[in-house]
């Protein structure tokens, strides 16, 4: 790369993290690469097609260009990988760092000497140390001196029409000076935003945990107080709204029926298992997870609390699934509790219709009308701004005779004023 000449890019990952990162360094004038083993997801980019939902991206893809390749030797042609796989736990919650380490073998076996080499993924403290820094070295490469490695954790928020890539802070940690500074550089100019430089890599790795760390102890203890106060006949969500008056001092979260998405139900395993290694137990994060865990459970037995009122069970009854998605407004499938929450219904006997408006293909009803006529109760799962909008007039027409909220959005005094039995999450 000659002096003053941009940098060109290559990120490892189409998803929800680098398929934005990719378009918004397009769109800052980088030639970028992006590299994915999924050919389908490959040819929609090509057309300028969002392979989710995600309005950012749809507005912004058509105008930009992103030579995607799933060839690894074309990483050749690159001076900065972005590596931006999942970073996903397995059946018992034990980390799975497969898809990073592929990921820098692949990118150590294919670039060019000079590289920076910048890690996304979520990953616990240490992982850059331990596992990618020796595959690198391995692969004959001096830290430092033939390449450059940082750690960039992703910032995302899906469906967000405010905060995407483009404006998001960020912070980077690398192991030289020469990698921070390269990064920070690289950062600053696609971010409008500011850019904190770590004093290390394990710091810059810390900070993302933390993030999600924080999120789920706050779910956590807002869920346990909607099942207390849900005993004592008290709104937890009017609780809540009280509580935030307070100018400083409370930040508010919300129960819900799960808790989904890649980052918050899967990155505090990756904090308590390292802890592990270094002899310290996380006892308020495992509570917490296992309160949130346990929120599916929580909101069938609610669903089944209710049936009892018109003496009917979960056995052999229809209920209508509103929401497959983990959050309002986007398709994003990831850690879904709608999956859990619909387990428990079939092993309860109960029959299940499906509907979301944005994952349609995975829905078993066509639109809410068909779930609606097919169904005797419904389980509100994904607060879509299309399932807060169904006038209750519709419910009262098929006969609805039982709604759970899972997400506390739908108008509960005025579904109860039709003699509609209703239950939020401790409302």
């Amino acid at each position: 790369m000659k002096q003053n000449e941009k940098p060109v890019i290559c990120v490892i990952g189409m998803g929800y993290v680098g398929l934005p990162l990719a378009a918004v360094a397009a769109n800052k004038g980088y030639e970028v690469y992006g590299f994915d083993n999924d050919q389908k997801k490959l040819d929609s980019i090509k057309q300028g097609i969002s392979p989710f939902k995600e309005e950012f991206l749809e507005q912004l893809l058509p105008k930009v260009k992103i030579n995607v390749f799933s060839d690894p030797k074309l990483m050749s042609q690159c001076d900065i990988h972005i590596i931006c796989v999942p970073t996903p736990v397995d059946e018992k919650y034990f980390p799975d760092l497969g898809p990073v380490i592929n990921a820098s073998k692949t990118v150590a076996q294919n670039m060019k000497k000079g590289s920076l080499v910048i890690l996304e993924s979520t990953v616990n403290p240490g992982v850059s140390e331990e596992f990618v820094k020796p595959i690198f070295e391995e692969a004959g490469f001096e830290i430092g001196k033939d390449v450059f490695i940082s750690h960039c954790p992703e910032r995302v928020n899906p469906g967000d029409p405010k905060w995407n890539v483009s404006n998001i802070p960020r912070v980077v940690g690398s192991f030289d000076e020469i990698g921070l500074k390269r990064s920070q550089e690289f950062y600053e100019s696609i971010v409008d935003a500011p850019i904190m430089p770590m004093a290390t890599i394990r710091e810059a790795e810390a900070v993302k945990i933390t993030e999600n760390s924080f999120r789920d102890i706050n779910i956590a203890f807002v869920n346990e107080l909607a099942r207390s106060f849900e005993r004592m006949d008290i709104d937890v969500t009017n609780v809540i709204k009280g509580a935030s008056t307070k100018p400083f001092s409370f930040l508010a979260h919300w129960p819900s029926c799960g808790v989904g998405g890649h980052c918050i139900p899967v990155d505090p395993y990756y904090l308590i298992e390292k802890a592990k290694e270094n002899d310290f137990d996380h006892v308020f994060l495992r509570a917490a997870r296992k309160i949130n865990n346990s929120m599916p459970e929580y909101t069938i037995e609610l669903l089944q609390d209710q049936l009892n009122e018109i003496e009917k069970s979960l056995k052999g009854t229809t209920v209508g699934v509103l929401g497959l998605s983990y959050k309002a407004n986007v398709g994003d499938l990831r850690e879904s509790p709608s999956f859990e929450l619909i387990k428990l219904l079939e092993k309860n006997g109960a029959k299940v219709v499906t509907f979301d408006p944005f994952v349609p293909a995975m829905s078993s009803a066509k639109s809410i009308d068909e779930l609606l006529e097919k169904s005797e109760a419904i389980l509100l799962a994904t607060n879509h701004q299309e399932f807060i909008d169904i006038p209750v007039e519709k419910f009262v027409q098929n006969n609805i005779k039982v709604i759970t909220d899972g997400k506390n959005c739908l108008n509960k005094s005025e579904i109860q004023k039709y003699g509609i039995i209703y239950k939020g999450i401790g409302r």
